[in-house]
This record gives structure tokens, C-alpha cells and sequence, in this order.
């Protein structure tokens, strides 16, 4: 029986980057008459490819299973929103793009970035595979195909004329599993002159940062730019500039166009792939050696969690995020240690999370159960969480945010 192999250029997998043991879906959470029903766990195994150096996960679920009804609406974070309208207001005039121009969002999700473009009177279109979170978008005037993008849609879209001159996918590449079929769509659909930007988190972040909670079932790659500019030329794209982003614990946005299209290569490109060969990007030993690193975090935050519980504290959870899932199943932290958390999201509340069942409550819940320890499980996005809960300081309940390693803020 032969080994995964990797999904871009079919080199046998034998290196580990990280073995997370067994964990559930992490965007399937659980209803209430589905609590005592069997669950299925999966390898939470991520190997990186000694050819390309693409960090992935093997495929267990079809992406249909994954996202036909999806948990994850963009615009309960206001954070995400500002960072949206920000980059269309920045690049609306860099292209030059006006009413007859077009804008396709491929993961559009509730229109939380074309709505920006719709009111500056720019041509949108969303495509999304999640009928449930389509119909949001759609509801706000967002025209949007319910679809898995790839090759087939591309030429679909194509044949109707529906050719973008920019072409945005924010945080999707990192969840397609035929990540080949995903980028040649976007050479199918990409106008003559067109643009696409795509922002996906940054391999060399994670490393860095220790992030190993963003690894599960849903992303299938993790993305170093040395390996995105091999995709995209195998497809005859072409990457042109890249920024450095604070959003998901560090990402990138890269520009990309058609192999023959004039534009140079800018100096960010050369920076940033000398600085990824600097960290040691291009040699598998830095990869080998951050699956110590998560081992020792999970031991740190049990170290603190047992204590704490030793001293009779109460501790929740804020935020039912997947990475927020992917450590608490790793972490084996269920409601002995965290009695419940809570989500702004009314889609989650009610609900319990996948693995560990802990029950997910409106932020409300926080005021009436005056917890002396809030963890906060979207660490990305922390700053606006110690904003929305900074009530807590009022009986001295203090914040726990675990990545990269476990923090105390009063």
C-alpha cells in the first residue's frame, strides 16, 4: 500500500511536520440531540513535501461534506470588516478599476469584502460552496454562484463572459484540496490584463510564532511563498508583488498575472523569499523540529489550567474558532477544565464544540457566571476580544491567551 503522496507535485510524503493525534472536524459542531451520538476523529498528521516543500494535510473529508453547510460567517468580526473595506479602498485606484470593471471573490462567504466594492459601484460577483452562507451574501445584493471553484466553474464563468479584473481569494487556497485544479481555474478565468491578489496565512509565521492550532481538517496546505510561486508558474501565473499582513498570525497577500503579462517583478518577491530561505525554509530540518514545540506549549497550558483548577478557579472559553478546536481536542481540555465558552455568532450558540462537547453560549453568559479566567481561543484577533469583554476587570476575571505560548493579561 502505497503512502500519501503530495497533492501538487506527487512526490511520496515521509517527513512529519507535526503529528496533532486524532481530532474531529473542527467546523462540526455538534447540536444538542446530536451530544450522544459517535463522532469521527481523523489523523491530524501534517507533512511537508521534501520536492516543493508544501506543508498539507491527507484529504479524509470531500471539501462538499466540509463546507455545504458551514459555521464560519466573516462578518461577526469587526476587526476582519475593517481590514476589507481597507483593502478595497487601496485597490480600487491602484487598478484603475471602475463601474465596467469586475470583481469575482472566489470564497466570498457573506459578501463581507465585496459589500465594499458594491458601494463604491464596482461590478461584483461571489462564488462560494456554502449554500448557507451564500444566502447572506445574496441578501445584501452580492450576486453569488454556489460552487467549488475550479477548472470547470472557471470555464463556466468564462463562457459567460464573467472574466474578472480582479480576481481575490482571501484565506481559501489553504483550504482546497486539488490545489492544482484550483489555480489552473483561476488561469481559465483571469482577464488578458487581470489581477489576482490572494492572501493565505504565512508558513513562516506559523513556524515562528508557534501557531499550530491553525492546522486542521479544513486547511489542506500550508503555504510558504517559496512553494505558492512554484504552483502558480506550474500554471503559467505569474507572482509580481507580496505584503506582509498582521491578520491570522501573520499572512500574505500575493499578486499575481498572466506568465506573459508585462509587469516586473517587484523587489518584495526577492526580499521575501531570500528572508523564508533564511529561516531555513528550503531545509526540511526546520520543519522536523516543530513538533517539539507544540509539545511543549500543550504541557505549558495543562501545566497552568491543572493549577488553576487546583485553586478552585473558573475558567471559560471566549470564541469557538477552528483553531480554538484543533487545541482543546490536542490539549484533551474538555468542561473539567473549560465549562463553556461563548461566540458572537448566533449560528454557534446553542451548539457544542466538535471533540471536547463544550457548550457554546451568547457573550452574555460571561456577566452572570463572573468567571476569574477567560481563554481566548481566536488569539489573532485578541485585542478586540479583551476590548468586547474588558467587563471582566470589574471582579479582577483576567484573560489566558495560549499561542504562541500561555500569557496572562490582567
Amino acid at each position: 500500500m502505497s503512502g500519501p503522496r503530495c497533492r501538487f507535485c506527487e512526490t511520496p510524503l515521509t517527513d512529519t511536520f507535526v503529528d496533532l493525534g486524532m481530532s474531529p472536524i473542527s467546523n462540526a459542531y455538534l447540536r444538542a440531540e446530536d451530544i450522544s451520538k459517535r463522532e469521527p476523529f481523523y489523523p491530524l498528521h501534517a507533512r511537508v513535501c521534501g520536492e516543493c516543500k508544501l506543508v498539507q494535510l491527507e484529504e479524509f473529508e470531500s471539501p462538499e461534506h466540509l463546507f455545504n453547510d458551514y459555521a464560519y460567517f466573516s462578518s461577526y468580526s469587526e476587526s476582519w470588516l475593517r481590514h476589507a473595506d481597507a483593502y478595497a479602498a487601496m485597490i480600487i485606484p491602484a487598478l484603475k478599476l471602475t463601474s465596467k470593471s469586475l470583481v469575482v471573490e472566489l470564497a466570498s462567504n457573506d459578501g463581507y469584502l465585496l459589500q465594499f466594492f458594491k458601494n463604491r459601484s464596482i461590478g461584483v460577483l461571489g462564488v462560494d460552496p456554502a449554500a448557507n452562507v451564500a444566502k447572506v451574501a445574496q441578501k445584501k445584493g452580492i450576486p453569488t454562484e454556489v460552487a467549488f471553484f475550479g477548472r470547470q466553474t472557471a470555464s463556466r464563468l468564462a463562457e459567460q463572459g464573467k472574466r474578472p479584473d480582479l480576481l481575490v481569494g482571501n484565506n481559501v487556497l489553504a483550504h482546497v484540496p486539488d490545489i492544482n485544479d484550483f489555480v489552473g481555474g483561476m488561469k481559465i478565468l483571469l482577464a488578458n490584463h487581470g489581477t489576482i491578489t490572494m492572501e493565505f496565512p504565512h508558513l513562516m509565521r506559523l513556524i515562528e510564532n508557534n501557531e499550530f492550532d491553525t492546522i486542521y481538517h479544513e486547511h489542506f496546505s500550508y503555504l510558504s511563498l517559496i512553494a505558492v510561486e512554484k504552483i502558480f508558474a506550474h500554471h503559467g501565473l505569474r507572482l509580481f508583488c507580496v505584503e506582509e499582513l498582521g491578520t491570522h498570525g501573520g499572512s500574505l497577500r500575493i499578486y499575481a498575472c498572466h506568465q506573459d503579462d508585462p509587469r516586473p517583478v517587484g523587489d518584495s518577491i526577492r526580499q521575501l523569499k531570500h528572508r523564508e530561505n533564511e529561516a531555513g525554509l528550503n531545509n526540511l530540518e526546520i520543519y522536523r523540529s516543530f513538533n517539539r514545540k507544540a509539545q511543549m506549549t500543550k504541557r505549558r497550558l495543562l501545566e497552568f489550567l491543572i493549577a488553576a483548577k487546583e485553586q478552585g478557579k473558573v475558567i471559560v472559553g471566549y470564541g469557538a474558532p477552528a483553531k480554538g478546536n484543533t487545541l482543546l481536542n490536542y490539549c484533551g481540555i474538555r468542561t473539567d477544565f473549560l465549562e463553556f465558552t461563548v461566540d458572537r455568532n448566533p449560528y454557534k450558540q446553542g451548539r457544542f464544540l466538535p471533540g471536547t462537547r463544550i457548550p457554546i453560549y451568547a457573550p452574555e453568559r460571561i456577566s452572570e457566571v463572573r468567571p476569574d479566567y477567560v481563554l481566548i481561543l481566536p488569539w489573532n484577533i485578541k485585542e478586540e476580544i479583551m476590548q468586547q469583554a474588558s467587563f471582566i476587570r470589574e471582579w479582577g476575571g483576567q484573560f489566558i491567551v495560549p499561542i504562541p505560548e500561555v500569557k496572562i493579561y490582567a
